[in-house]
């Protein structure tokens, strides 16, 4: 009896001890802009979970975390995005379960001095490089019936701010994406979420000092990235049935 009694002690011990089982344990995610900001809060947010994450950006992150494959590219040049999702696919094995669209770029200038050189980078970083990843990636989606594409926007998606005409073309136009992409994969077994948090406090803000700015928000009342990272794991990790279209941040 003694003997039964520790064995079932044992027992129990070794199942309070093993690991819990995540929604993401075993999944593979991509996220584009993962070195920095957002990007690595998502990428290591994600890792954590037990997800295998590949983290793109320009110069890749030399120090991933456990779990992490860096991958570099410069997704304002379509032949270094294309060599990018072939890398991808073949070390995945196929698309990833999860896609983070992060990667951008943020300029402010009013519409008389934005010029078009700022205008095609942001259309291209913002929209176009997310399109041709969503591209890649949806017809194997589609054929496994499984997979979700996460839309970093911004406030700016939806609200116009003087200075942003280049940012807002981008992030409408992201928007509007999002919404075709959803009436389009509607019970095909994928999932589309748009998350819009307000100024978060990266260094995208570093060039722009908005201490000495008019009209620009205080970088204390900014979000952390951390908190973009957990709107994409909660968006990520619903129920199958259960799809989470789009989340609104704000500084509380």
């Amino acid at each position: 009896m003694a003997g039964r009694a520790v064995a079932a002690a044992r027992t129990r011990s070794a199942a309070v001890a093993a690991p819990l089982a995540t929604p993401l344990a075993g999944a593979t995610a991509v996220v584009t802009g993962g070195s920095r900001g957002i990007g690595r809060a998502t990428v290591r947010a994600l890792a954590a979970t037990g997800a295998r994450v590949v983290s793109v950006s320009r110069s890749a992150d030399r120090e991933p975390a456990a779990g992490v494959l860096a991958v570099a590219a410069d997704l304002l040049d379509p032949a270094s995005a294309a060599r990018a999702v072939g890398e991808i696919e073949r070390v995945l094995g196929g698309p990833p379960d999860v896609l983070v669209n992060n990667a951008g770029c943020f300029d402010l200038a009013p519409v008389e001095d934005t010029s078009s050189a700022m205008l095609a980078s942001a259309l291209t970083l913002n929209l176009a490089a997310p399109f041709a990843l969503i591209r890649a990636f949806l017809p194997g989606m589609r054929a496994r019936r499984r997979g979700h594409i996460v839309s970093i926007g911004s406030i700016a998606d939806h609200i116009a701010f003087p200075g942003n005409a280049a940012y807002a073309a981008s992030k409408f136009g992201m928007r509007g994406l999002h919404e075709v992409l959803r009436a389009e994969i509607g019970g095909s077994g994928v999932r589309a979420s748009l998350i819009s948090p307000a100024a978060v406090g990266t260094t995208i803000w570093d060039t722009l000092d908005p201490a000495t700015r008019a009209r620009l928000p205080d970088a204390a009342a900014m979000l952390d990235p951390s908190a973009v990272a957990d709107a994409v794991l909660f968006a990520v990790t619903r129920p199958e049935a259960v799809s989470v279209d789009e989340i609104r941040l704000s500084r509380s």
